[in-house]
């Protein structure tokens, strides 16, 4: 199956069906970006943004939201 396959399949979804497949993908890709995300982390690919947030915090360099 190609990615034309799936665009084709999914333009041809009933709105009903249509509704369901975009619940279950934005599960799916919210759990894939998480995973995504645990694994950067644990490998250390956000310390150098984590310490710079962490440095402004401390020199008062926060905006409020």
């Amino acid at each position: 199956m190609t990615i034309r396959d799936i665009e084709h399949a999914i333009t041809n979804l009933p709105a009903k069906k249509l509704a369901s497949f975009r619940a279950w993908f934005h599960k799916f890709d919210a759990h894939t970006w998480d995973k995504q995300f645990e694994a950067d982390a644990r490998a250390g690919k956000l310390d150098a943004i984590a310490n710079k947030a962490l440095g402004d915090f401390k020199k008062g360099h926060c905006q409020e939201l």
